[in-house]
C-alpha cells in the first residue's frame, strides 16, 4: 500500500496468532506481564511486536514499561502518518487494535511534510482534523510546532526520551531513531578505510566514482540542512560541489544506495543505517558493513517522532497513544522490524549496532532541522536537485 494513498482510511483488525505460537513464548512475554487471562485482546504478546529473522533470533526481553501497565487504549483517534516507514508503523497500529478491541485508529497516509502541510491548512481554516501526527522524520514535526499548532506533552511521555531525542518544549517526542552512516562494500574497503569526518569523501581520491546517494531523498535533505545549520551555507555548498566532482552515483532512495553497495555497483555510500540491516536480513552474507563518522552532520541521529495536535478533543487518549509507542512491546518492535534505534534504556539496537550511547553524533535541536527550504534551495543552485 503507498504511502502516498491521501485518503483516511481504518486499519482492519488482523486475525490474532495462532494459541500455539503465543505459548511459545509465554516465559519471555510473561516476565513483561504481556500475556493475561481474559479474551479482551490480552493475548497479543512479545511474539506479536517482536520480528522474525536473523536480528531477532536469540534477544533476551526486553525491558522497560510494558503496555499492561498502562490504561487501556479506548476510542478512536485520528492518526496522520507519513514517511516511508507508514507500512511497518500500521502494523503496530493494527496489534494495538487487536489488544484493545475498543481501540480505533482512522489513518491518514501521505509523505510527512505533505502531512505537516496539510495539519497547518487544516488548523488555519480552522478545520483541524488530526488527533496526532506521526513522522518519520523531525523536521516534520518541528514545521507543525513553530506554527503553534503541537500541544506540549506531559513528562509520562516524554521522560523515558533522552532530551536531544525529543522536542527542547517537549512539544513532541521520538519514538524510533535512525543513525546516519555510511554503508561500504567490506571487498572494497575496510573500515579503517572509512574517514571519521564525512567531508573528507569529497576531497580523497580514495572515493572518486566510489560512492552512491540519494539526494531526493528527505533524509538525506535531513542531513544536508543539519551540515548547513552547523557548517554554514559556503561550507555546504562546497561539499555537495565535491561530491559531484568525485562523480557521485545518484540513487532513487537511500535502500537503493544501500543495495548497490552490497551488488558492487558502488563502493561506499551515504544512508541511514538501517537499509543496510534489511540487505542483510534479505540475503546471504553481502559484503557490507557499516561505519560511521564522527561529531558531524554526517554523524546525524535523526528520529520518527509523534505529537499531538493543539485542540485536539482526544488529548488523553493521543498522549495514552504517544505512551504506548515508548512501551518494552512497542520498542520491540521498532528495533526488531524496522531495524531502528529504541528510544528508551530497556531495548537494545539489534546486532551488533553500537547504541545510541557509543556513536558520537553533534549536538543539534532537531526541530531546526524544519528550516528547510535554504537547503533546498542551496542543493537546487549547485545542481544536486
Amino acid at each position: 500500500m503507498s504511502d502516498d494513498d491521501d485518503s483516511r482510511r481504518r486499519i482492519g483488525r488482523r486475525k490474532v496468532l495462532a494459541a500455539s505460537a503465543v505459548g511459545a513464548t509465554a516465559a519471555t512475554a510473561g516476565c513483561l506481564g504481556i500475556l493475561g487471562d481474559d479474551d479482551s485482546g490480552q493475548d497479543v504478546g512479545l511474539s506479536d511486536f517482536r520480528g522474525s529473522g536473523p536480528f531477532a533470533s536469540g534477544r533476551a526481553a526486553p525491558e522497560g514499561t510494558s503496555m499492561d501497565d498502562l490504561d487501556d487504549l479506548s476510542g478512536t483517534l485520528s492518526v496522520y502518518i507519513g514517511g516511508g516507514e507508514g507500512g511497518l508503523y500500521r502494523g503496530l497500529i493494527e496489534l494495538l487494535q487487536e489488544k484493545y478491541p475498543d481501540f480505533d485508529a482512522s489513518l491518514k497516509s501521505a509523505p510527512s511534510t505533505q502531512l505537516a502541510n496539510t495539519i497547518i491548512q487544516e488548523k488555519n481554516n480552522g478545520q483541524s482534523r488530526a488527533d496526532v501526527f506521526w513522522s518519520i522524520d523531525a523536521s516534520s514535526l518541528g514545521l507543525v510546532a513553530n506554527e503553534g499548532y503541537a500541544m506540549n506533552l506531559s513528562s509520562d511521555v516524554t521522560d523515558p526520551v533522552p532530551s536531544e531525542l525529543q522536542d527542547s518544549d517537549g512539544r513532541w517526542v521520538g519514538v524510533a531513531g535512525r543513525a546516519r552512516a555510511i554503508p561500504y562494500n567490506t571487498n572494497e574497503f575496510s573500515e579503517s578505510d572509512i574517514p571519521a569526518s564525512v567531508s573528507e569523501f569529497a576531497t580523497q581520491d580514495a572515493f572518486s566514482s566510489a560512492m552512491g546517494w540519494g539526494p531526493t531523498y528527505g533524509a538525506f535533505k535531513s542531513f544536508v540542512t543539519a551540515m548547513r545549520l552547523m557548517d554554514g551555507p559556503d561550507a555546504t555548498k562546497q561539499w555537495l560541489q565535491g561530491m559531484l566532482d568525485q562523480d557521485v552515483e545518484e540513487f532513487r532512495d537511500e535502500f537503493f544506495v544501500s543495495r548497490g553497495v552490497a551488488t558492487g555497483a558502488v563502493s561506499a555510500g551515504f544512508a541511514n543505517h538501517y537499509y543496510a540491516l534489511r540487505v542483510k536480513a534479505a540475503r546471504e552474507d553481502p559484503p557490507i558493513d557499516l561505519a560511521f563518522t564522527e561529531n558531524d552532520a554526517g554523524a546525524l541521529v535523526n528520529v520518527s517522532g509523534i505529537e499531538a495536535i493543539e485542540g485536539t478533543q482526544n488529548a488523553d487518549l493521543a498522549e495514552l497513544f504517544a505512551q504506548h509507542l515508548l512501551t518494552a512491546e512497542a520498542q520491540e518492535f521498532f528495533a526488531t522490524r524496522a531495524y531502528a534505534y529504541p528510544m528508551i534504556s530497556g531495548v537494545q539496537p539489534v546486532g551488533d549496532l553500537p547504541t545510541i550511547d557509543e556513536l558520537n553524533p553533534p549536538s543539534i535541536d532537531l526541530t531546526e532541522l524544519s528550516d528547510l527550504e535554504p537547503t533546498l534551495e542551496l542543493m537546487r543552485e549547485v545542481g544536486v536537485l
